[in-house]
């Protein structure tokens, strides 16, 4: 039992792992075909129903890109499909979710300062909010607001800012912005499975039928292929944030996301334009840097977390109990707090830690206890804490950890150990 710990991690290491490639994959090529198709030129050498081309080099080879509304008269033999990679990379995401916050529940999921929820209900939650943001959305899109994109993007904004409330009231700082990036990648990779790729298939069937295919086909992928190019960003950010406490351990973490959602559309808004060659529109960098000003002002509000009474005070989960009664335990209290509460601490007095990382606290017995697995992980088995070991850490006093983290294991159902 000692070691699923290591195991479970390492797991979650590989799934991550997984999860950022096939996102770079997705992201890349997603950007790759916004810029070619904003950069077509037309020109006078351009076959029958061809919209625009593009001369490009790299790798030092020339290629010559042209594109179809619709389609050409005679369709090629073979056609490379961009699809793999937004389903991969949801999939991975969706495991990863699964890993950290449905069986790590007890710890990163529900916040029971918020809502007295069973974990299996936070768990419905949490799989149902993914689906039903996508069948709101995707209800909105096929409605008459489908001809104003404008409105409907700013629907769209009204609608992630609202779950993004709506998961604060529930989960944790931490699950709340991961939730709202998960909410907000199942609405593109959804666009892919559902939408994009049945009307690319359409369009190619047509053609191989001898059909004249419609052209609202190509309109309605090209509307919820915009939606992704502004999506993007602020996904990447929120699956990020979970590294940050500034960004998700304050009251105020959805409307710091809200603020991301609106810089992730300036930005792309500003890189847009140039592809298009539309103009510099400059304007959007004040934009943002008055945006990201304010998301730091957010941050300085009220974390998240108990105060010292609040916490000595409130009773430990049995699991957490197994942590303080285990043997060995006397012995981590006289080092982990020496060694680790000068950062991770309700006041941190390490010179420029403004939070405790992570929101992690390592004062009382209770803290302790809650962050077994981590403390096991970062400071037992290896040396990642204390951060180039600053507070002189011995290995004798790791050696203490492992025991006692071992000691407590034994005692614990797999899927504690594991967590």
């Amino acid at each position: 039992m000692q070691d699923l710990a290591i195991m479970w991690d390492w797991m979650a290491f590989a799934v991550r792992w997984l999860h950022v490639i096939t996102a770079i994959a997705w992201i890349g090529s997603s950007f790759y075909f916004v810029a070619l198709d904003l950069g077509l030129r037309k020109t006078p050498s351009l076959p029958a129903g061809a919209h625009g081309e593009e001369w490009q080099v790299h790798g030092g080879g020339f290629y010559h890109i042209q594109k179809y509304l619709v389609a050409p008269e005679n369709m090629p033999d073979h056609l490379t499909w961009f699809k793999w990679e937004s389903y991969a990379t949801w999939l991975s995401g969706a495991a990863l979710l699964m890993i950290v916050y449905w069986v790590g529940g007890e710890l990163y999921l529900i916040d029971a300062n918020k809502a007295d929820l069973a974990l299996w209900q936070g768990i419905l939650i949490s799989a149902g909010s993914l689906s039903i943001g996508w069948l709101v959305y995707d209800r909105l899109c096929k409605s008459g607001l489908g001809e104003q994109p404008t409105v409907l993007m700013l629907l769209l904004f009204v609608l992630l800012v609202a779950m993004g409330w709506g998961y604060n009231q529930i989960f944790t700082g931490r699950a709340t912005m991961l939730h709202l990036g998960a909410f907000t990648a199942t609405i593109m990779t959804a666009n892919v499975f559902f939408i994009i790729m049945p009307n690319q298939r359409i369009v190619v069937k047509d053609l191989q039928e001898g059909r004249t295919p419609d052209a609202k086909y190509g309109k309605i992928a090209k509307l919820r292929s915009t939606h992704n190019n502004y999506l993007t960003l602020p996904v990447l950010f929120l699956m990020l944030s979970n590294h940050y406490p500034l960004a998700f351990a304050t009251e105020y973490n959805w409307i710091i996301a809200a603020l991301v959602f609106l810089m992730g559309v300036t930005i792309r808004h500003y890189f847009n334009s140039l592809h298009a060659r539309s103009g510099n529109p400059t304007w959007t960098w004040a934009v943002n840097a008055i945006l990201f000003i304010c998301i730091m002002w957010l941050s300085t509000a009220p974390l998240m977390q108990d105060t010292l009474e609040e916490s000595e005070t409130r009773a430990l989960t049995p699991a957490e109990q197994v942590f303080a009664s285990a043997k060995g335990f006397d012995e981590v209290m006289g080092v982990v707090p020496g060694r680790c509460s000068m950062c991770h601490a309700r006041e941190p007095f390490y010179e420029g830690f403004y939070r405790a990382p992570k929101n992690i606290l390592l004062e009382t017995e209770a803290d302790i206890a809650r962050a077994a697995r981590q403390i096991y992980l970062q400071a037992g088995v290896t040396h990642a804490m204390p951060p180039a070991n600053v507070t002189y850490m011995e290995p004798e006093e790791r050696q203490l950890i492992v025991d006692w983290y071992r000691n407590a294991a034994q005692e614990l159902p797999f899927h504690i150990a594991a967590n």
